[in-house]
């Protein structure tokens, strides 16, 4: 069972005279509104203690409560769906994800996602802390992000992973293209970052309610037709980070139609933004580890087209 809470207070102040059902379906955009407004109904979102209709209207300092119950209508299954590992022990698994594949299971997508693919590899080797949507996953990328991803086979692993990523002692590099060439070849991003005002789906810039969020890149090379490619470091890890920070200084991934130009100069499909380095202390034995993936084949041409 998933508890969920959400305060109404002045930085959701936009949201009063807002109805619940449609507040929360932006808030949690992993669940349809639809999936919202059947908790609702069955009492299982409420204010105060008491139940509400999907039509209330919401107030300053209402405190929801969202009471998920385990989805076992959901019926998550076990997909043979090939698997790129890159490594993998009693404890972990590293997996390097392809574009187009979304993480994990969400209701209304309950297939085709990268927990079927380790549900029918590792069998009932998953770490259970994250839910029956979510075993094993300790963090996520976009969907349509390539690149290193690790998932825990044990609780244990689990909960020491997932501390680590909380107090940022990961190691986690990026690759991407970028709109424009760069006056200074090195610099850092330090804004921070918190959900859209007003389109509630993606994230944005914000100095008041924003959570600490820093990235680094660095310039590989400058590319044709005024791109570049980058290599990004994370030291902080928000939704969205590198796509947000880009945007900020002028410098949106090529693909990104959420914060970069809707137009498709190479046909992609989502953000060209590379996973390529995951580094951590092992959570059992404690030994460092690193690992790298090589850019995907869309990449590069990509790449190799600019250089013309």
């Amino acid at each position: 069972m998933d508890e969920l809470y959400l305060e109404i207070d002045e930085t959701k102040s936009e949201y009063v005279g807002t109805r619940i059902d449609k507040v929360l379906s932006l808030e949690f955009p992993e669940y349809s509104r639809a999936f919202i407004q059947k908790l609702i109904d069955e009492g299982n979102i409420t204010i105060s203690n008491k139940p509400v209709k999907s039509n209330y209207k919401l107030k300053a300092g209402d405190n929801i409560y969202i009471c998920i119950p385990e989805p076992e209508n959901l019926d998550i299954e076990p997909e043979n769906i090939p698997l790129d590992i890159i490594y993998e022990d009693d404890d972990i698994i590293i997996v390097n994800k392809p574009k187009g594949m979304v993480v994990h299971p969400a209701p209304g997508h309950t297939s085709g996602t990268l927990v079927n693919a380790l549900m029918y590899h590792c069998k009932d080797s998953l770490s259970s802390i994250n839910g029956v949507l979510r075993p094993g996953i300790v963090h996520r990328i976009d969907m349509n992000t390539t690149g290193l991803l690790v998932a825990c086979k044990n609780d244990q692993a689990h909960k020491v992973m997932s501390d680590k990523f909380k107090i940022h002692d990961i190691t986690r590099v990026y690759t991407a293209i970028c709109y424009n060439h760069f006056n200074e070849l090195e610099g850092t991003v330090d804004k921070p970052i918190a959900r859209h005002k007003i389109d509630r789906k993606k994230m944005a810039i914000d100095p008041i309610n924003g959570r600490n969020a820093i990235t680094h890149y660095k310039v590989i090379e400058e590319l044709k037709n005024n791109f570049s490619l980058i290599e990004c470091r994370l030291e902080t890890g928000r939704t969205h980070q590198i796509r947000v920070h880009m945007a900020s200084i002028n410098h949106p991934l090529l693909g990104d139609e959420v914060y970069g130009p809707k137009s498709k100069p190479f046909k992609t499909e989502g953000q060209t933004l590379h996973a390529g380095v995951l580094g951590f202390n092992h959570p059992i034995t404690g030994k460092y580890m690193e690992f790298s993936s090589k850019l995907p084949e869309y990449f590069n041409i990509i790449i190799n087209k600019l250089k013309k």
